[in-house]
């Protein structure tokens, strides 16, 4: 019987370690030519448009969706589909960008010379410079592959593996061109976790909140009837000007209840937790996150020109996408 175990461990760490080694090969690409290539495409006006056939084809589209978010304008084409209306979107001050191992598909070479009459510069990422397209392209990423991980030496793995490493390349090399920043990222990003940890501030979260808030001489019944009716498990003690005095948590009030006290007497003064965690309303929502990792609570105070104006929860945290 074969030892499924064994040949599950080794074929796996066998393809990461071809694998890395295609990726780590790739350094020696990356040379005047790669630069030239990147150069022009930062000083041109037109987009980058990229295209590729069966497992490359998926890995353009990969390549666009990177391109796209970090500042450079691109789109996909299939290449199998370009010769039936797709070449439509290309415009002569367009690169096209060609994915392909071999370099000497049939649709490539139907391809190629159609790309040419249009106007549109060619960058071919090929594995043989000495292929058709590698030929036929004004500039060459070279993406050597040695061999497939696949034991039979014939899937797409290594191959495309390259091509996608090199794309990164190619997409953080533009990024750094163009000064590319945080904000501009936010921008591209705005309904996804890494886009609001840039651009969601305090204010846009506490506003969504309930106010609850009470003197410092309010009864028991009065706190609770605060904390309860706002649903925030907490409520701020603010003095008549609005300026933060303390917290009462449930917490404080399952502490205060455990001590077995006259609790008809019980004032927020009393009760209220001194000197709480607080935000200022323009500080970014991650910075309450952390705040409340770091300090292991709920409930973050609000603040606005040092007056007490909501409070957030944990909950908006994770209702964001921000946990």
């Amino acid at each position: 019987m074969v030892n499924t175990e064994n040949i599950i461990i080794k074929t796996a760490l066998q393809t990461l370690e071809i694998e890395a080694n295609t990726v780590w090969a790739l350094k020696k690409s990356i040379d005047a030519a790669f630069e030239a290539c990147l150069q022009d495409i930062y000083a041109s006006q037109g987009r980058l448009v990229v295209t590729g056939i069966g497992k490359s084809a998926l890995i353009a589209q990969k390549m666009v969706a990177t391109f796209n978010s970090t500042g450079t304008p691109a789109l996909f084409m299939h290449a199998a589909d370009a010769i039936h209306g797709d070449l439509g979107m290309i415009r002569p001050e367009d690169f096209v960008l060609c994915l392909s191992k071999s370099g000497e598909t049939p649709e490539i070479k139907v391809l190629v010379p159609l790309i040419k009459t249009l106007g549109s510069r060619l960058i071919g990422m090929v594995s043989n410079r000495d292929s058709y397209l590698g030929k036929q392209a004004d500039y060459v990423i070279h993406t050597p592959v040695p061999q497939e991980a696949d034991p039979n030496n014939l899937a797409p793995t290594a191959s495309t593996t390259a091509q996608a490493a090199m794309g990164d390349a190619m997409a953080t090399a533009l990024l750094a061109m163009r000064g590319f920043s945080s904000e501009d990222f936010a921008r591209f990003h705005p309904g996804g976790s890494l886009g609001k940890q840039l651009y969601l501030r305090a204010s846009d979260l506490y506003a969504h909140n309930e106010k609850p808030a009470v003197g410092p001489e309010e009864n028991l019944r009065s706190i609770i009837l605060e904390m309860t009716s706002k649903c925030l498990g907490a409520t701020a003690v603010v003095d008549d000007h609005d300026h933060l005095l303390g917290i009462i948590t449930d917490g404080d009030l399952r502490r205060m209840l455990e001590k077995n006290t006259d609790l008809s007497h019980i004032t927020a003064n009393q009760l209220m937790t001194r000197n709480p965690k607080t935000i200022d309303h323009q500080e970014m929502a991650v910075r309450g996150l952390n705040i409340l990792q770091e300090y292991s609570i709920t409930q973050l105070i609000v603040l606005k020109d040092n007056r007490y104006v909501g409070m957030i929860h944990l909950h908006n945290m994770i209702k964001e996408g921000l946990v």
